[in-house]
């Protein structure tokens, strides 16, 4: 089979990227894949030109709905009208017509959530499925950094669907993760097509910076500076809008904030306008990237430390995507740990919560299947986050189905919170080693990840050296300081203005 034929006829492009046609290669031999393939490769390329070889439908889970509404709307854009997104956007009405039409698509986008529904497994065990793609696979893994519980019941669906040939995508995961990840899909094993993690058209800088003021000083000084687009991540939604309102003041540049809080047409539209060029900077918190198909941001800057390698690996490779030279820096002040350990502990329940909840269950004598479980009431009572809950909801209904005594369920939940906050811990105290670390930071990371530097790489990061000049902005701003609208009105003006065109 002529793959470059294909390629040119669906993508209109000429050759593959790193790792994707041996990938590809992989799963037309019938080979079950993990592939670890860099930030910016084009991952999704991988199934979907396998899906065009194949007959059968292609079932790709994906863990942000953002994520796979972006795919499908991108497909749709290329001509491919059998692509659809099942998951929460969609109203019930909506969800039937998909349903009794399913055998229409070929591309089927689905939540983890979603493939926990009775009905849609039926549905979907009715189909020939010819590849079951799982994105973002770290997310399978209790040790990989972003771990979602509703993925690790993907091995079992898998089961259930027939045990179909499949595909797990990754950018970010370490040999301990990638084995937790076959495990996880109930494989024996799995070819593993591993490029490295290394972008060398990325410059790493990390700067510490003496307290809040001097680091604000300097996110405006690299904000005039630089060459956009760019992209600057906060861990406080709150953060990203006021620093998105003061870079308008200062008349610094084109710039909006993007975060989960914000009504999802808020963040469509400003989605849309970074990827048409209306804005130079997207003041974001980790809610924003995954799938991004914008391949020219020059810079991304982190305001606070990341809370592990692996995500600020991810975020930073959202720039450079054409391979020409983008640069990443990391904005720390002493007190950045202390943010990202608060931030760990909100995504586990903590052994208050648990016993709150036990005794909750006990004095209303719930039994614990799944349609007992009275989620809004438990969630205000226990005052679980929507990841804490997903996490407690998991193991409830695993300990229910096991037939455990609920005292030794909340238990074993209380050892695994422990555990995974142990985890989080010791990834806090890795990137810190990094940020505080005066050797090369490319060389640093590749030992994380267990891979070596095999050449030199100019303008390599702050400890080898760089030329800062390289990225920085020749063309004069003419934007005026806008001190007199919020960011919310500003993006209202600008969606009549698109409106009315």
């Amino acid at each position: 089979m002529d793959l470059e034929a294909l390629l040119n006829q669906f993508f209109d492009h000429d050759e593959f990227r790193p790792g994707q046609k041996e990938t590809v290669e992989s799963i037309l031999q019938g080979t079950h894949t993990l592939a670890m393939l860099p930030t910016g490769t084009g991952k999704s390329l991988c199934y979907q030109l396998a899906g065009y070889a194949t007959e059968g439908a292609v079932l790709i889970a994906s863990p942000l709905l953002s994520l796979m509404q972006d795919q499908v709307e991108q497909m749709m854009m290329r001509g491919e009208k059998r692509a659809v997104a099942l998951n929460s956007f969609l109203s019930p009405a909506e969800k039937r017509h998909v349903l009794n039409r399913l055998h229409r698509y070929k591309f089927i986008f689905i939540s983890p959530e979603m493939l926990t529904v009775e009905f849609v497994i039926k549905r979907l065990v009715s189909l020939p499925v010819s590849l079951f793609v799982i994105d973002e696979a770290h997310c399978i893994s209790q040790w990989g950094y972003d771990f979602r519980p509703d993925y690790q019941r993907l091995g079992e669906i898998r089961v259930r669907l027939g045990e179909p040939l499949t595909l797990a995508l990754t950018a970010t995961a370490t040999k301990e993760v990638r084995a937790d990840i076959i495990q996880s899909l109930k494989l024996a094993e799995m070819n593993e097509i591993v490029f490295s993690v290394d972008r060398p058209n990325i410059t790493l800088v990390a700067e510490h910076l003496e307290d809040f003021r001097s680091k604000q000083e300097r996110l405006f000084h690299y904000a005039s500076l630089l060459r956009g687009p760019g992209i600057i991540y906060f861990s406080s939604k709150r953060l990203a809008e006021q620093m998105a309102q003061l870079l308008r003041d200062k008349g610094i540049a084109k710039v909006m904030p993007y975060h989960g809080g914000m009504e999802q047409e808020d963040r469509i539209l400003v989605q849309q306008q970074f990827l048409l060029g209306q804005l130079d900077i997207i003041c974001a918190t980790s809610a924003f990237g995954m799938g991004i198909n914008k391949d020219n941001i020059r810079f991304v800057i982190h305001y606070h430390m990341p809370i592990q390698l692996e995500s600020y690996l991810q975020e930073i490779g959202r720039a450079g995507r054409d391979g020409k030279p983008s640069v990443a820096i990391l904005l720390y002040s002493s007190g950045d740990e202390q943010l990202s350990a608060q931030l760990a502990e909100m995504e586990l329940p903590s052994g208050a919560q648990l016993h709150r909840l036990e005794s909750w269950l006990i004095e209303t004598g719930k039994t614990v299947p799944e349609y007992d479980l009275a989620a809004e009431e438990i969630i205000s009572f226990c005052g679980f986050s929507e990841i804490q809950w997903r996490i407690t909801r998991k193991h409830l209904l695993e300990g229910f189905d096991a037939r455990r005594p609920l005292k030794e369920t909340i238990a074993r939940l209380v050892a695994f919170s422990n555990d995974r906050a142990k985890f989080k811990s010791r990834k806090i105290e890795e990137i810190k080693k990094w940020v505080d670390g005066h050797s090369c930071r490319r060389r640093a990371i590749l030992d994380y990840f267990s891979e070596t530097l095999s050449s030199s790489v100019a303008n390599c990061c702050d400890a080898c050296g760089f030329d800062l000049h390289l990225f920085e902005n020749t063309i004069k701003s003419d934007i005026q300081p806008d001190k007199e609208t919020s960011g919310i009105d500003e993006w209202r003006k600008l969606l009549a203005e698109m409106l009315l065109k």
